[in-house]
Order: C-alpha cells, then sequence, then structure tokens
C-alpha cells in the first residue's frame, strides 16, 4: 500500500492511485512515450490535478506503473498456489508472466527514457521473479508433477526466452504454443 507521508493513504485515494497506475501500464504500453498524461489521467476516472499529485513526474509514473505490475504478478503467487493443484498454479502463473513480459515490451522505450534519468526501475525485479518461480517450482517438485532438474532460474530463461521471441500481442497464439511445450518437457517423467 502506498503511503502519504508515511501514513496509509486513504481508501478512495488507494483505489485512486491503483487506477492509475493499472491505466499508465495499458496506455504506456501502446503507446510508449507517446502518452498523454491526459489519457491516462482519463482512462483512469481521475482529473489530472490527481494524477500529477500522485506522480509528479512522467518517469515517476512509468516507474510505479512497471513495479506495480511487477509485484502484481509476484503476488499472485500465493493465492494460485492456495486455490489451483501446483502444475495448474504454475501454468497460470506463466501465462500471467506473459501478460507482463507483453506489457513490459510495449513500455520498453518509456522504461529506457526512466533508466536515462537515472533511476532504476529494475533493480529488484530478478530477484522478485525468482522468488515467485521458486515458491511455484518448490510446490509443483513437492507433489511430484515436475523435474527435479529445473529450477526456478531455469524456468525465468525459459520463460524470458518466450517473452522476447513471441511477445508481442499478435505472437500471443505461439507463445501459448511455446509456454505448452516447455511447461510439458517440464512434467516429471512417468516410469
Amino acid at each position: 500500500m502506498a503511503t502519504d507521508a508515511g501514513r496509509p493513504l486513504r481508501a478512495d485515494a488507494q483505489r485512486n492511485r491503483d487506477r492509475i497506475l493499472a491505466a499508465a501500464a495499458r496506455v504506456f504500453a501502446e503507446q510508449g512515450l507517446d502518452a498523454h498524461l491526459e489519457r491516462i489521467a482519463k482512462e483512469a476516472g481521475v482529473g489530472t490535478g490527481t494524477l500529477y499529485r500522485n506522480f509528479p513526474t512522467r518517469e515517476l509514473l512509468i516507474e510505479a506503473a512497471y513495479r506495480n505490475e511487477l509485484s502484481r504478478l509476484c503476488d499472485a503467487v500465493p493465492g494460485l498456489l492456495a486455490t489451483l493443484p501446483p502444475q495448474d498454479a504454475l501454468r497460470d502463473w506463466a501465462g500471467r508472466f506473459l501478460d507482463y513480459a507483453s506489457a513490459k515490451l510495449g513500455m520498453a522505450e518509456a522504461l529506457r527514457a526512466v533508466v536515462a534519468s537515472g533511476v532504476d526501475p529494475y533493480d529488484h525485479s530478478r530477484r522478485m521473479m525468482l522468488e515467485a518461480l521458486t515458491s511455484l517450482m518448490d510446490a509443483a517438485l513437492a507433489a511430484g508433477v515436475v523435474r527435479s532438474d529445473i529450477d526456478a532460474s531455469d524456468m525465468f530463461a525459459a520463460l524470458s526466452g518466450i517473452a522476447l521471441a513471441a511477445g508481442r500481442p499478435e505472437q500471443r497464439a505461439q507463445a501459448e504454443r511455446l509456454l505448452g511445450l516447455t511447461l510439458d518437457g517440464l512434467s516429471a517423467r512417468r516410469t
């Protein structure tokens, strides 16, 4: 939860912030640096003053939108493991990873501008992803549904490769086929 001068935000302020971040991720993914902040505010259902009060600069908004998408992806793991069998939780999360990676590819130009401004929006990304994947892989391994010779870093490399090779929205069918192939290859061998 975001804070305002160290205090938690009011519920309505938090909802506004969340809507702004979701709209920003969509609009920056579609339009890159050409995205107008006024459009983001409109899509979020807030005024431009609310947007600027939360994010005084474009760079702060881009960074926050990226980090929010990353957190949403990684924070989904406990809920997936609580409601789905481990193999299905891994498959669901991998699909979400492709959505995240596709949005990140769309935001690449905007994220490069943030990096050029001296901010590193990626500083904890790899660690967060590996922690999420480790939880999923450990659960699947304990259930005996994945091979024991593949670890979270291997799976992260495979998912990243799929995202790089077929991460554009128009390539989604191919990405899904590659993901299915990868997950089938990850399955524990039956003897």
